[in-house]
């Protein structure tokens, strides 16, 4: 691949770009809004004026309820030899396609199970896709220079392609990202109105569950108004679950005793339904995941205080699989939280305390 279009430089888009830009394609951008397609050109991510004749892929990175026409227009005016959109849902784009009569040949949906939290150029980085998932989906009348392009694009991101049926991935992305996105909204909807002692109380857990409610409520009507029906089936599931657990509540206040005990049973099928579920999720790297140990070290809040840490791990011979934070309320400190093997957890507990630092039980 030498020379691509990108129309649309949100995030997805712009983030292609630089991954393309980076590795010597040349890329022109293109936007309804010309100020973007030039903040993303001053990023680096390539040129915002029109290619001169036909470019080897176009990939068109808008929302949902847009990608049909703008990629019917190219198509239409023979922009390039090959075609993909990057939205998060995608039997519908083919359909609206199919159903304006263009020959589909040329074009293949993906879309790359990447993103964040902001939208727009400058919240795009060269290596957003690095490492993770890269859904293809051909149909067999995708033409395999078409598949081959896509290949190419996904290689040059870095990512990782995945080859599925248009509507299992949209089934799919219900499940793993649309659903649990309308259930974090939902618990963090909680928290508008709560009293202001009980918000100080938060920690790492209604962290966690409520990090990715803070995205464009905008975006997420496109992607949802796409994928609705998936997600209000399971949206239903999670509502029969709720009415369990409430019921399953209730009888935990009960002065009958047998009650009591039908109660904390029903809880109890929640809470192991939900160890099972855990544990499907895919762990570092995409594999099976793993029991780590938890070492947990005390901070102040100044610079090089995680540097410092890591440096000491690194000279104690422990590799750190993962690490979290957890800010103390009110306070200049926290809880730096070293997730390693287990059979390293006690070499680096000694090591951090020879070194200084304050460990937690």
């Amino acid at each position: 691949m030498r020379t691509a279009l990108v129309i649309g430089t949100g995030l997805i888009g712009t983030s292609a770009a630089l991954a393309l830009a980076s590795r010597g394609v040349t890329v022109h951008l293109a936007d309804h809004d010309p100020a973007q397609a030039r903040t993303a050109a001053a990023l680096g991510a390539g040129t915002d004026e029109s290619p001169e004749g036909l470019v080897d892929l176009c990939v068109v990175a808008v929302p949902p309820a847009h990608v049909a026409a703008t990629l019917a227009d190219a198509m239409r005016r023979g922009a390039a030899r090959a075609y993909l959109d990057v939205a998060s849902v995608k039997g519908g784009p083919r359909r609206e396609l199919q159903e304006l009569g263009l020959d589909l040949t040329p074009y293949i949906g993906t879309h790359p199970m990447s993103g964040r939290e902001r939208s727009g150029p400058l919240a795009a980085t060269a290596d957003l896709f690095e490492g993770r998932p890269w859904v293809l989906t051909p149909t067999p009348d995708t033409d395999t220079e078409v598949l081959n392009l896509a290949l190419e694009l996904v290689a040059l991101c870095r990512a990782v392609p995945v080859v599925m049926d248009a509507d299992a991935h949209d089934r799919a992305v219900a499940l793993v990202s649309h659903m649990p996105h309308l259930v974090s909204s939902m618990v963090a909807a909680r928290l508008e109105h709560a009293e202001e002692t009980a918000v100080r109380l938060c920690g790492q857990g209604i962290r966690d569950v409520t990090r990715i409610a803070a995205s464009d409520p905008r975006m997420w009507i496109d992607i949802l108004s796409a994928n609705p029906g998936p997600v209000a089936d399971l949206l239903a599931q999670v509502a029969d679950d709720l009415d369990e657990t409430v019921t399953a509540l209730r009888a935990l206040q009960s002065a009958d005793e047998e009650k009591r005990g039908q109660g904390a049973a029903g809880v109890e099928s929640m809470l192991r339904r939900g160890n099972a579920g855990q544990t499907r999720v895919p762990g570092k790297h995409g594999s099976a995941p793993a029991a780590y140990e938890i070492v947990a070290v005390l901070i102040n809040d100044q610079p090089g205080q995680l540097a410092r840490i890591f440096g000491d791990a690194d000279r104690a011979g422990v590799n750190i699989e993962d690490v979290r934070i957890e800010h103390a309320t009110g306070q200049q400190a926290g809880l730096v939280q070293l997730m390693v093997e287990p059979k390293a957890a006690p070499v680096l507990s000694a090591a951090l305390r020879e070194r200084g630092w304050s460990i937690r039980q």
